[in-house]
């Protein structure tokens, strides 16, 4: 039809350029401007919304559309334009202009348009098509990126969020979320939206891309939509969607990495430490955990988080990774929160689990190599020499004993450790080795310490070198059994009548060589004698006389131990 209608044109236009050939005898068509795309030409049937203007040979104007400030819609071939109009619009595309002449046998003929167009008129028209389709249309959609992973897609009764650009068929804009800055929030397939958008959405993909072309009589019909959207009018949706979700789905749970060895899983009540990115379902990040160098502590089960998150933190693992996907309803609703999360976003968390642990947690003690024929085992007030090695759940080192050039010394029970060491140091014997698990509360509790993250779970593995008995708390010195008669004559070396520091370190370190008494175990037992000395010595003048010269036991009257 085409090219016949342009050999016709251009026989006629070489014979115009001869001279007058007197009457057309058919519509004369000049195709000036031809798109490079064309999806679809005019046919028989087709409606058709187009624009014109119409001159006599003269060029005096007749008619416009632009004048009425509406378009021209109806069928082609069906009788209700002139026949001239009706054979120059077939084998139009969209955008497509064209000069038609138009006889008078095919316009108004011998009795013209009363006080418009004279009978006998040849007719000329500069027509542009705007839009074509048919009754017997479908919904057109072509996917233009879908990601790569899809695991759901848009299903009646859901709720999607996506952005789009809204034009005509002729690339004419009436609409655009962008311009709003704010995706269109609506459930699909309850009647929300035209019927087309309704159809057009279902099977989507969040991220996926989609031009969606819909006829007029599953969208806006012959009323259009105030002044943007003509009636009779295609629509073409250039939709992104960004997340959808159903208000009936709950948190669903993708376990990413789970530690073969798992010996407990959180439960409600544990305090958590874990690291997180937080995504939209598009991939926009709004917060994350890592951006701060900070894990995110808390309470799980207690109402502390959002509520989906407070369900998809039940039962991980230590050192588990896992993605939590959660819908509005259990995240931040419809009023989203601060400026990065949306109203009825759906919030994927990607999880790392650092740690976590209950306040009623002992310390965990395993033993690896304890020695046979232990018989003798360490107990509070006892000093000891231990190597070990301490490290976050994660594995992450933080000091070690190995470090430096001599084991750590301590007398425990004298809060020289932390709670949770202390206690895994007891009943060990020289040689043995154990891993502790300590709780932050036996640890160092919420405020953390010097390389120690706050609310942290430690891992020490100890090995326990040497241990030397203690004495009771408050003690410096005891003796084995009874005090020796006449203590303050036995101690006055010179019998002089006074007792100075040299005499007195003399006398102790005699007891503790013989066998019948000890000091309180130190790597430093010279400051251990001082210490007694200066308590003996109440007026600190250098010496003790037979009046300062008191037993523990005398002044506290204390009866299990006998002590200077």
């Amino acid at each position: 039809m085409a090219l016949g209608s342009l050999v016709l044109l251009l026989s006629l236009l070489g014979v115009l350029g001869l001279g007058d050939p007197g009457p057309l005898e058919d519509v004369v068509i000049d195709r000036y401007y031809i798109p490079k795309i064309c999806l679809r030409e005019v046919q028989m049937g087709d409606f058709v919304r187009y624009h014109y203007n119409g001159t006599f040979k003269d060029g005096k104007k007749f008619d416009s559309s632009y004048d009425r400030g509406a378009t021209v819609a109806g069928v082609v071939g069906v009788g209700r334009l002139i026949t001239g109009m009706d054979r120059g619009l077939q084998g139009m595309c969209v955008n497509e202009r064209r000069h038609l002449i138009v006889p008078p046998h095919l316009g108004y003929g011998s009795i013209g348009v009363a006080g418009l167009i004279p009978p006998d008129a040849t007719l000329y028209f500069d027509v542009v098509m705007l839009d074509i389709w048919n009754k017997n249309d479908k919904l057109q959609i072509t996917t233009l990126s879908k990601p790569e992973h899809c695991n759901r897609t848009v299903e009646n009764s859901d709720f999607v969020r996506y952005h789009y650009n809204g034009t005509l068929l002729d690339g004419t804009p009436f609409d655009s979320s962008y311009s709003k800055d704010s995706t269109y929030d609506t459930y699909v397939g309850t009647g929300w939206l035209i019927k087309g958008m309704d159809q057009g959405l279902l099977g989507m993909c969040a991220g996926e891309k989609r031009s969606i072309i819909i006829p007029p009589f599953l969208a806006y019909g012959e009323k259009g939509y105030g002044t943007v959207i003509p009636p009779q009018a295609s629509l073409v949706f250039s939709v992104l969607l960004v997340d959808f979700h159903n208000p009936k789905d709950g948190v669903f749970l993708e376990h990413l990495e789970v530690p073969e060895s798992c010996k407990r899983r959180a439960v409600t009540g544990d305090f958590v430490r874990y690291h997180y990115n937080g995504t939209l379902m598009d991939g926009t990040v709004f917060d994350s955990s890592y951006s701060r160098n900070h894990t995110y502590n808390t309470y799980i089960g207690k109402g502390y988080i959002i509520p989906g998150m407070d369900q998809g933190l039940q039962g991980v693992c230590m050192g588990e990774r896992r993605r939590v996907v959660i819908p509005p309803h259990l995240a931040y609703g419809e009023n989203g929160a601060g400026d990065k999360i949306p109203g009825s976003a759906v919030l994927i968390f990607d999880v790392h689990v650092i740690d976590f642990h209950n306040p009623e947690d002992p310390v965990e003690i395993e033993t690896v190599y304890r020695p046979e024929g232990c018989n003798v085992t360490t107990r509070n007030r006892d000093f000891v020499r231990y190597h070990y090695n301490c490290s976050l759940l994660d594995g992450t080192k933080l000091f070690s004993s190995h470090d430096y050039e001599n084991p750590q010394e301590v007398t425990l029970g004298a809060s020289k450790v932390i709670e949770g060491l202390n206690s895994g140091l007891l009943n060990m014997c020289a040689g043995e080795r154990r891993v502790l698990i300590v709780p932050p509360h036996l640890g160092h509790g919420e405020s953390g310490a010097r390389g120690v993250p706050g609310s942290a779970v430690l891992r020490f593995e100890v090995e326990l070198i040497s241990m030397e008995e203690g004495v009771p708390e408050g003690y410096l010195f005891i003796w084995h059994g009874d005090p020796p008669e006449n203590l303050y004559e036995q101690m006055d070396l010179n019998k002089d009548g006074q007792i100075p520091a040299d005499e007195f370190s003399t006398f102790i370190k005699s007891q503790v060589a013989e066998g019948k008494g000890r000091l309180m175990p130190s790597s430093d037992p010279e400051k251990v004698i001082a210490d007694m000395f200066r308590n003996q010595d109440r007026n600190q003048d250098g010496k003790i006389t037979a009046e300062e010269l008191k037993l523990k036991s005398d002044e506290d009257q204390e009866k299990i131990h006998e002590e200077l």
